[in-house]
């Protein structure tokens, strides 16, 4: 599996099938929010909603992990700061800021600004990475990308009124690109499905119990929001888990610039669980763009410098 996924397009179909999974998540989450009964305003039960989703969804690497290789897979001493640091800032920090922010600002603010996280991967990678580079080319594709996510948001509605909640949201935005870097030094020494499952459960611990502090509650027996945060966790628990083997093998640019099409896959399946209308000129002309500039941002041209 691992070979296969060192293959360029090979990577590609796999960034695809986790933006996918992750764009399953913005319907769901809404689905999963209405069953629990939470409250717009209510951060305390999304982070625990949150906390939760993630842990099982660790605990679950790590059983699949260790019925693969005949025995419980633990970490060695030297493997705890990595996870210490991944589960901190890609899981913990990302999502506590999201939850922080998304109650200060719009849906629509919120989906442009995590966009951001690809553009600051893809600048911040050849600070950290001599295997990146910063080629016209990725530039050129990262603002076709954000044009095509502005698009598909309706541009926006920055104001005054947002602002504290657009900076947040921002700083989360931040932690997930620090997550994409951290992730893709940790997996040269560090098995990337074992480091997947320990940092989502020690991210997913600590948005738990954050949660529980902020005064947040689930009735866990509503069998509904249950089935529906168990699949939650399988789809943080598969698209985590081939997003890191990726970005072990591949330049981390070249992998989170495939985002871009979270919002745009969360849209669709809005559209279709929620009854939302999708079918609109912009939505196709958004995915254009977006398509456009992952391309840009993956070719490869001898001549172009940084």
């Amino acid at each position: 599996m691992n070979r296969l996924l060192q293959k360029k397009s090979v990577a590609c179909l796999g960034a695809v099938f986790c933006t996918l999974l992750w764009g399953t998540a913005f319907p769901f989450i809404k689905l999963g929010y209405q069953a629990f009964g939470i409250a717009e305003g209510d951060v305390g039960s999304m982070l625990l909603f949150a906390g939760l989703r993630f842990f099982i969804a660790g605990a679950m690497v790590l059983c699949a992990c260790s019925v693969f290789q005949k025995r419980f897979v633990k970490l060695q001493r030297s493997e705890w700061k990595a996870v210490f640091w991944l589960g901190s800032v890609q899981t913990a920090g990302q999502y506590l800021f999201t939850y922080g922010g998304i109650g200060f600002t719009t849906g629509t603010n919120t989906s442009i600004i995590t966009a951001c996280a690809a553009f600051l991967t893809v600048l911040a990678a050849p600070l950290v990475f001599k295997s990146d580079s910063l080629t016209i080319l990725k530039m050129l594709g990262c603002a076709l990308g954000f044009g095509g996510v502005l698009l598909i948001n309706g541009g926006g509605g920055f104001s005054p009124e947002t602002l504290f909640g657009d900076i947040v949201i921002f700083i989360s935005t931040v932690f997930a690109a620090g997550g994409n870097l951290i992730a893709k030094k940790t997996t040269q020494t560090v098995d990337p499905i074992k480091i997947t499952a320990y940092q989502l459960m020690f991210g997913g611990l600590f948005l738990t119990v954050t949660g529980a502090i902020w005064g947040g509650s689930l009735d866990l027996l509503q069998w509904q929001g249950a089935l529906i945060l168990l699949w939650l966790a399988l789809v943080s628990a598969a698209a985590f888990s081939v997003w890191t083997t990726l970005l072990k093998y591949h330049p981390a640019g070249r992998i989170a610039v495939f985002n871009l099409l979270v919002p745009v896959f969360g849209t669709a399946l809005s559209g279709l669980l929620l009854g939302e209308n999708i079918f609109q000129p912009a939505t196709a002309l958004s995915l254009l763009l977006i398509a456009c500039g992952i391309v840009l941002v993956n070719v490869e041209l001898k001549g172009v410098h940084k």
